[in-house]
């Protein structure tokens, strides 16, 4: 099996439309800042609600974990029901689960008027633990929603068995951003290095904006919020082969370091390989080793990577960025769900920029209690890291960068921040080069 292309499917695939940079001062009512599918869709709303709004983007629209998602629209995010039962009560899961159907729901509306290979198709988590299998079934008859339970997966993995949501979907990403954005104001090439206030300040330019929503994947503004002690990032790698085998379904291993399967076309992805940024992990030649093993047949034509930020309960952050800026606003933290969980960002964040209730937004507010295990476990990160001999520190807040073989890159095991070995940057919250 040769290597294919280093570039996901969705870009390679699709034509992005290009937008002008700001070489301006300007003013509007919304600014949003970071060109995903977050950023974008809350954008969309906005405009669609009549609101005077522009977003921005560093480089280019969809350059980042939404151009590399594996793009499967379902509301089944892991074993996440019996987890939110015990943390969040009936009515907190409830809430969870009404929330991502209702955005599922929204792309089902969406997608009918837009040609991007929407195709419904049935969602297995699977789990070589009987127990965890089991429990969130019970947890799914308790919120009312009837699973199935499937004994056995057409798959050569290890495996107890799966929980399986009919009738979710999967897409191609790409093409559908390019239909959403048609109408919108953006600007790319425009970084914002800083925030006054309400102002942006990018290299060329300044925007004055009133209402702000910070969309940026990691959030970059440090003083507010303490999401750096509230997030860290998982890598993620994938391949896409041809001539591989039709699963006839989207799959997932509930384990982070397990594999996803689905297919595109004439094209079967596999995801797995993965691990916290900055730490040691299989990488493509997981996956390579195993599709060599189990579908020799196959060819790789496309390779890629994606990055996920991981909020400390399971749950995005979704709306004010503190209880001390009114009018800023901050989404991030979709721990690998980032679709579903990009659409409904989209609704709330709009309904909270122009003053309307929204019923889901208590369940993502980013103000909740931090006081959970994975705290711990990102402060001893950031605290080993910071202690840490290493010539090469990230720029946002010193940590000790590690080396990823793999990727010839510099990445930080505490937020995520990844560079070029030139040292550009490649992935934030870090908003500068390395210094040379």
């Amino acid at each position: 099996m040769s290597e294919g292309k280093m570039e996901s499917i969705w870009l390679g695939e699709t034509e992005l439309p290009r937008f002008p940079k700001l070489e301006k001062d300007i003013e509007t009512e919304a600014l949003i800042i970071g060109g995903g599918l977050a950023g974008i869709l809350t954008a969309y709303f906005l405009e669609q609600k009549g609101v005077d709004c522009v977003l921005v983007e560093k480089e280019r629209i969809v350059g980042g974990t939404s151009g590399y998602t594996t793009a499967k629209i379902t509301f089944q995010h892991g074993f996440i029901y019996h987890k939110l039962l015990k943390s969040r009560g009936p009515q907190g899961a409830k809430l969870y689960l009404d929330a991502q159907r209702a955005a599922f729901d929204k792309y089902a509306e969406l997608c009918k008027n837009i040609d991007c290979d929407y195709e419904i198709k049935d969602n297995f988590v699977y789990s070589r633990n009987r127990k965890k299998l089991e429990k969130e079934m019970d947890a799914l008859r308790r919120l009312g929603y009837e699973a199935e339970f499937h004994e056995k997966i057409p798959l050569p993995v290890d495996a107890a068995g799966a929980v399986m949501f009919p009738n979710q979907a999967q897409f191609n990403p790409a093409k559908f951003i390019s239909e959403i954005v048609k109408d919108l104001k953006i600007y790319e090439n425009t970084f914002v290095r800083e925030m006054i206030g309400t102002t942006a300040v990018t290299d060329e330019a300044k925007i004055r904006a009133k209402k702000v929503v910070v969309a940026t994947h990691f959030p970059f503004i440090n003083k507010h919020g303490s999401y750096f002690l509230k997030l860290y990032q998982h890598r993620s790698y994938v391949i896409a082969l041809e001539n591989g085998p039709k699963v006839d379904g989207m799959y997932v291993d509930d384990d982070k370091k397990g594999m996803s399967f689905r297919n595109y076309g004439g094209f079967l992805l596999i995801g797995g390989g993965g691990g916290r940024t900055g730490k040691k992990c299989g990488g493509w030649n997981e996956i390579r080793f195993f599709a060599k093993e189990h579908f020799p047949a196959a060819r790789e034509k496309f390779f890629w990577a994606a990055q996920d930020c991981m909020s400390l309960d399971g749950v995005p952050y979704i709306g004010q960025y503190s209880k001390r800026t009114p009018d800023l606003y901050v989404v991030s933290g979709f721990n690998k769900w980032g679709v579903t969980g990009s659409m409904l960002a989209g609704m709330i964040l709009s309904d909270l920029v122009t003053g309307k209730k929204n019923e889901f937004a208590g369940v993502f507010s980013p103000s909740r209690s931090i006081l959970k295990p994975q705290l711990l476990i990102n402060g001893f990160e950031a605290v080993t890291n910071l202690l840490s001999f290493s010539k090469k520190r990230c720029p946002h807040l010193g940590c000790a960068l590690k080396w990823n073989e793999a990727e010839r890159s510099w990445d930080c095991p505490c937020h995520g921040s990844r560079f070029s070995e030139s040292g550009k940057l490649l992935d934030g919250p870090s908003n500068g080069d390395l210094e040379q």
